[in-house]
């Protein structure tokens, strides 16, 4: 049984256990060399001396090695039988002992270890004097001090305990608190990538499908590819305005040099959406059931992000250039279906490439769902279906 010194982070210099044993000394020398009246003690009292000098050095050790304490009750024990009155001055020395073994170990070993000493020190005073006479003094008095230190000790031991337990919990709290930090970090990169990419893959194909039709046009109609290159450098300004802001949300707010933040798309844009993609070339037809309703901030970026993903797969791949988008407002759900009847022409990749994911991603974020792949009749379709007021994640997958 030894106690580590983590136990007693602030261990004291061996210069001051030996200042400590030299007063213990002083004490016990000193009871041992008081008369008391009515109380036959010996006169010399070199023995009790000897026996205290030899439990002062062990306790030079006790505080890292409580089994010293043994070698002290000993030592009381025999100061005790040779008839000397075991006051508290001479019981010092265990006192601190008992101290360290209350403040080193656990409470099992606390409670054997005192009610052990303890009853050997009452027994040898008892044996020794078994005559009525002071029998309380020799006794009760013994009991009374020893208990003090192991009351002490246990306490000492309790605080201990109790700040290690608050130290724990403050480093976990730490580590906590880091780890959310860099889960925060990793999904706003996660949406930082996902706005970045619905812009410019985007505003990219639609660009590209302008630009392509423009060229197509300019040997024999030149007027229309005049108006599909001014249709042209308006999809890049509004390309370049939406990068602005999405960029604009790394910079701080007290930036002097930053800009105001644009407001998120919703469908409120979805017109000037479709009719980007009509200048590239795709027909698109938007037909609305139910009555509309206003929907949340979150649900409004998610439906307009889905609907611009779902057209910029139909302008890149779509052979027919036409699609169609439904929304059904029913009950407390907004349904999306992007459909075009054509062919794909780019195969298909199991589990979808970085678009879908980022539709997916979108609509669990709100608590929706969203399924996208071939028609049994031909072209592509993408579903999806999102509350009108957002849920958690894991509130929406609890209702599944």
């Amino acid at each position: 049984m030894t106690t580590s010194p983590e136990r007693h982070p602030g261990r004291r210099p061996r210069v001051v256990d030996a200042v400590m044993g030299l007063a213990l000394f002083g004490c016990a020398a000193v009871g041992a060399s008081i008369n008391i009246p009515g109380v036959d003690q010996p006169r010399q009292t070199w023995p009790a001396d000897l026996l205290a000098a030899i439990s002062c050095v062990a306790l030079l050790k006790g505080r890292s090695h409580p089994r010293a304490v043994a070698l002290v009750t000993v030592c009381t024990v025999t100061t005790g039988a040779l008839g000397y009155l075991l006051t508290p001055l001479l019981l010092a020395p265990l006192m601190l002992a008992l101290y360290w073994v209350a403040a080193g170990v656990d409470p099992r070993t606390t409670r054997v270890y005192g009610l052990v000493i303890t009853a050997m020190v009452v027994i040898t005073a008892v044996l020794d004097k078994p005559t009525t006479e002071m029998l309380m003094l020799r006794t009760i008095g013994p009991v009374l001090w020893l208990l003090l230190p192991l009351v002490g000790g246990s306490r000492a031991r309790l605080s201990h305990a109790y700040l290690e337990s608050v130290q724990a919990r403050a480093a976990h709290a730490e580590r906590t608190r880091e780890e959310e930090a860099r889960l925060r970090v990793a999904e706003e990169r996660m949406r930082i990538a996902r706005e970045l990419h619905d812009v410019v893959a985007h505003h990219m194909a639609v660009a590209n499908a302008q630009a392509g039709t423009a060229a197509h046009l300019a040997p024999t109609h030149p007027e229309q590819s005049q108006q599909i290159l001014a249709a042209l450098s308006g999809t890049t300004s509004s390309a370049l305005l939406e990068l602005r802001a999405t960029v604009g949300v790394l910079r701080h707010a007290d930036d002097p040099d930053s800009d105001p933040l644009q407001p998120a798309p919703g469908l409120d844009r979805l017109p000037e959406l479709i009719s980007a993609c009509e200048s590239a070339g795709l027909e698109v037809i938007v037909t609305t059931e139910g009555d509309s309703r206003p929907l949340s901030p979150g649900v409004d970026l998610t439906a307009y992000r889905i609907i611009q993903e779902a057209l910029t797969n139909a302008t890149k791949h779509a052979s027919d250039r036409a699609a169609h988008v439904k929304l059904t407002y029913s009950g407390s759900c907004l349904l999306i279906t992007v459909t075009n009847d054509g062919i794909a022409t780019a195969p298909t990749v199991p589990g979808g490439g970085f678009g879908l994911m980022g539709m997916r991603e979108r609509a669990h974020s709100v608590g929706g769902d969203l399924h996208a792949g071939p028609r049994p009749e031909g072209g592509f379709e993408v579903t999806t279906s999102l509350p009108l007021h957002p849920q958690a994640p894991e509130e929406h997958e609890a209702t599944l």
